[in-house]
């Protein structure tokens, strides 16, 4: 690590969302953005996290609520937040339209330079947050680097409609990370194939030595040519934004101290938890443990 600057565990980097959630129940409006939820995951694991992050300057309660949580914030205020409209027409988590307004813009690598952590988690909300020269400096650390592919391949259209397009620069962005984090819409649009074990090898070729996907049902993990899988254990579906977030930031904070087939347990049961309420995880650490210990016993114990 470089002399002379902070040290973090996981750092987590996008932009706050301020969310429209819209199910068969209602309208909610929340905090959302991956750098948020993925923050709160890995501190629910007991890691030292940062968050770096964009937003406007009305939305700072965020910044004031992460700082309060035990996480360090690096915040660059813009002239709007991102303001993401999540629109869920089935109780599949998988099937959602999204509409964005507005955009808190893109990440320089000037905005991570400073910043010092074993981890980095990348989670950009669309193309363009995350430009491929921020990737490259963080590629300059001595660290995990993990990239979310939903901040890759979903474009902004002019009517603010999200769509996945192809990604020029994919060969190239998926060569510099360590982990690639897909949800199962995602990995087929990457790859054109609909089984999810099949697109995370075809994934794999292409540079990740991880790949994690994330589906209705729970997690599959290909790591050193070895794939994995593990449920979710969810009594409710109703903080079901933010899923993917969260899975991928307990599954870094995880792979600190754990291999793959003991993070992707810890991850499952850390959204399993997160997604039975809104916003982010508000669970505690002895809860994940009771959690593993009821329902991936056989699997992983804590130690």
């Amino acid at each position: 690590m470089t002399e002379g600057k902070p040290t973090f565990d996981v750092a987590t980097l996008g932009n706050y969302t301020k969310d429209t959630i819209v199910t068969a129940v209602g309208t909610q409006h929340a905090d959302g953005g991956g750098v948020n939820y993925s923050a709160h995951a890995a501190l629910v694991l007991g890691r030292r996290v940062a968050a770096i992050m964009r937003l406007a300057a009305e939305d700072f309660h965020v910044v004031r609520s992460l700082e309060e949580a035990g996480i360090t914030v690096f915040a660059t205020a813009t002239p709007s937040s991102s303001l993401m409209r999540l629109e869920y027409p089935t109780d599949n988590p998988d099937e959602r339209i999204l509409t964005m307004a507005d955009t808190a813009g893109s990440f320089t690598p000037d905005q991570v330079r400073a910043v010092d952590a074993k981890a980095y988690v990348i989670s950009p909300s669309i193309r363009g947050e995350v430009p491929i020269e921020t990737i490259r400096e963080l590629r300059k650390k001595d660290a995990m680097i993990s990239a979310d592919a939903q901040g890759f391949i979903r474009v902004r259209r002019p009517d603010g409609r999200l769509e996945h397009l192809s990604w020029p620069e994919q060969e190239e962005v998926l060569a510099l990370v360590d982990i690639l984090k897909a949800d199962v819409v995602e990995a087929e649009a990457l790859t054109g194939e609909p089984n999810m074990k099949r697109a995370a090898k075809a994934l794999a070729a292409q540079g990740p030595r991880e790949i994690v996907i994330t589906h209705r049902d729970g997690i599959v993990v290909l790591a050193d040519g070895e794939m994995l899988e593990a449920p979710f254990h969810a009594r409710s579906m109703a903080g079901r934004s933010g899923r993917g977030d969260t899975c991928v930031g307990s599954y870094v904070a995880a792979r600190l101290e754990h291999p793959p087939e003991e993070a992707i347990v810890w991850s499952a049961a850390t959204t399993s938890l997160k997604v039975e309420t809104p916003g982010p995880i508000r669970r505690t650490y002895e809860e994940i443990v009771d959690l593993i210990e009821q329902q991936y016993k056989g699997v992983y114990s804590p130690q």
